[in-house]
């Protein structure tokens, strides 16, 4: 017991150095920002924002991280690794903020970073059969651990990257992604774990002040990227690594919420004969607007759903699969219904508008081909 109030207290002053350095830095990253043009201008429709925002805030967030992983963390050798690593990525971020690079090239340099933790020895080795009905309860991945732990990585940092569309959805999704795994790590007295995700948590709650709608700060490639590269790297650290008390199941549903909408994405631009890579304005959020919600709500509902799949990881993690599907199926339901009794006017609303905009589109087409005839007649 006394072991455990010992972790708590260095969970708690790890988290609270971290939002306190990424607090005051930003006002400095800010100016920063101004000063090198990392500015985000609105110029299509994919973006939320009307007027000129300043990016780079995940510069902010990268120092209070560091600063308490420098304090409170042993840095060993998968560390060092996922630190390194770390640098890469926020250099990459920093300058795709500055001036937008294309993306194979940012791809490369993430599959780079993650092969920099890869060498460190941050690898997946062996993973929980989901197949109940086999005699084998783990997978050993042998050779293919390089490759599965390089497209985790890889996945989930641009999983985190892709989400980050709305004022504050990256960070309060990171922010409850990192407390759900500092939960289990307590659970499972796995301390170097609950510290780092502490500090990253921390890190994202002291920006988010500067994030929340309508923001003063983006967190730009900087910080999505940056996120979703500790996330990922350290669920391979803190979930992956401890197969025999952990599901497999546990990390996705933890960062289920990016990687569903990342999935999606690719399935939906491949359907259209398009690049995974192309940009465009079919993510969850961007079609939660399309509903008619605004972007509190839209943030709000998310920030809901992420909980409720954190929640479900966490008793997984402790009361086994029956439970946590029970909970979540509940969970889901509870969260679909009370989504209608809140956001009924707004449903009916946008569902009204998409109708009119139906019947105005079928009667329009009439009417420039009645104006050519009656031309055609006049010249005649």
């Amino acid at each position: 017991m006394d072991i455990q109030k010992e972790l708590l207290l260095w969970v708690g002053a790890a988290l609270l150095c971290a939002m306190v350095v990424s607090f005051i830095m930003c006002p400095l990253v800010k100016s920063f920002a101004y000063k090198i043009g990392a500015i985000d201008v609105p110029k299509d429709s994919r973006r939320m924002h009307k007027k000129p925002v300043p990016r780079l805030g995940g510069l902010a967030i990268f120092l209070g991280f560091m600063v308490s992983i420098l304090i409170f963390v042993h840095i060993d050798h998968s560390m060092q690794g996922i630190l390194l690593g770390a640098v890469i990525i926020v250099v990459l971020g920093v300058v795709d903020d500055m001036t937008p690079l294309r993306a194979k090239f940012k791809f490369l340099v993430q599959i780079l970073a993650a092969l920099v933790a890869v060498y460190h020895g941050v690898v997946i080795e062996i993973l929980t059969n989901p197949n109940l009905f086999s005699d084998a309860p783990y997978w050993s991945l042998g050779w293919l651990k390089y490759p599965v732990t390089v497209l985790w990585i890889v996945g989930v940092t641009n999983a985190v990257n892709l989400i980050d569309g709305l004022d504050g959805l990256a960070s309060g999704v990171s922010t409850i992604s990192a407390i759900t795994m500092l939960v289990i790590a307590i659970l499972v007295s796995e301390q170097q774990v609950a510290i780092v995700m502490a500090a990253l948590a921390g890190a994202c709650l002291g920006f988010m002040p500067y994030n929340r709608n309508p923001a003063k700060m983006f967190m730009g490639d900087t910080g999505s990227t940056f996120l979703g590269y500790i996330l990922a790297t350290y669920s391979i650290q803190g979930l992956f690594k401890y197969y025999a008390i952990v599901s497999f199941a546990v990390p996705f549903l933890i960062l289920g919420l990016p990687i569903f909408d990342t999935a999606f994405a690719i399935v939906r631009r491949l359907a259209h004969g398009q690049s995974p890579m192309t940009p465009d304005r079919g993510h969850i959020h961007h079609r939660m607007m399309d509903m008619g919600l605004n972007q509190k709500q839209t943030v709000a509902a998310l920030y809901v759903v992420s909980s409720l799949l954190g929640l479900s990881a966490v008793v997984l993690t402790t009361s086994g699969e029956l439970k946590a599907m029970l909970l979540l199926i509940t969970l889901a339901a509870v969260a679909y219904v009370a989504a209608r009794v809140i956001f009924p006017r707004e449903i009916a609303e946008t569902a009204h508008e998409k109708e009119l905009e139906r019947e105005n589109a079928q009667t329009q087409p009439a009417a420039p081909t009645q104006e050519k005839e009656e031309e055609k007649h006049e010249e005649n």
